[in-house]
Order: structure tokens, then C-alpha cells, then sequence
């Protein structure tokens, strides 16, 4: 059995400014730290095509990172986005996972939906439930947010 978790956001933008934001390496690199009050370490690369990688590398301090690498899958720009992820902690421990996103054009914005499976516990399921991806739909919020009151001005 595979554990699954599902989780969705609406977001002040278009289907193609999401899907930009979530997947433009540089645009990752402003809202992944814009909530910390000391940005930590984070480097990303995308190759954005099927076969290409992403690979993501993050945290507090040079000695306490995280990494990430996903293949992606299918793109569907602005639409869907598939990948295999594999997470290693700083602990040396790795996970591999399925991210299926999808960007609806709604109410106005975006309604941006996260599904990922392959949870090995459900207390992991939930960490990422509650945690990671609360706090990514809110960095990316926040980021959109950002955007769009600079243009404003």
C-alpha cells in the first residue's frame, strides 16, 4: 500500500505565472527563502523537459542540507506536472515519491493542487502534509503576492 497526501491552494495568478514560479529555478531561489528571517543555503537547477532533472539543495548551514532530485515525468505547461523525487535529509536518509501538480484557472487565480504518494509512514505523510508543502504554497503565495504589488508600484 502506498500512502498518499493531497493538498491544494488558491493563488493571486495565472495558470502560467504559477506554473512559472514553481518551476523557473531562478523564481525558486526568491521564494524559497522569502519567509526566512535568515535565508540559509539554497541552490537549484532545473532542466525543464521529460527526462530532465531538477535538483535542489537547501538549508540552514553547510553542514545540516537537504537534497532533492526530480525527473520530470510529463510537463504540460501550464497545466500538470509529474515527477519522481528523491529527498535525501542531512541524516544521509533518502525517500522516493510521485509529485502530480495541477494549475486551474480559478476564481480569478490559480487553484494549485499537490498530490504526492509513496509515503513510507503516515506520520511522514502528514510532516508533509502540514509542513512542507503548507509551507512551499506559502512561500509561493507570498512570492506571487510580492510580484505583483512591485509591478503595481
Amino acid at each position: 500500500m502506498t500512502l498518499e497526501m493531497r493538498t491544494a491552494r488558491q493563488l493571486p495568478a495565472t495558470p502560467e505565472e504559477v506554473f512559472d514560479a514553481y518551476t523557473d529555478a531562478e523564481k525558486q531561489k526568491i521564494w524559497f527563502s522569502i519567509l526566512d528571517e535568515t535565508p540559509g543555503i539554497v541552490e537549484i537547477e532545473v532542466d525543464l523537459r521529460v527526462g530532465g532533472v531538477q535538483t535542489a539543495v537547501w538549508g540552514p548551514s553547510p553542514d545540516v542540507l537537504f537534497r532533492e532530485t526530480q525527473t520530470f515525468l510529463e510537463i504540460d505547461r501550464p497545466h500538470r506536472l509529474v515527477t519522481e523525487s528523491v529527498g535525501v535529509g542531512p541524516d544521509g536518509q533518502s525517500m522516493t515519491t510521485r509529485i502530480e501538480v495541477s494549475f486551474e484557472a480559478a476564481g480569478g487565480g490559480t487553484l494549485m493542487t499537490v498530490v504526492q504518494s509513496g509515503f513510507p509512514v503516515p506520520e511522514i505523510r502528514d510532516f508533509f502534509a502540514t509542513e512542507v508543502w503548507a509551507g512551499a504554497l506559502a512561500r509561493i503565495e507570498t512570492y506571487l503576492i510580492r510580484r505583483r504589488t512591485a509591478a503595481d508600484v
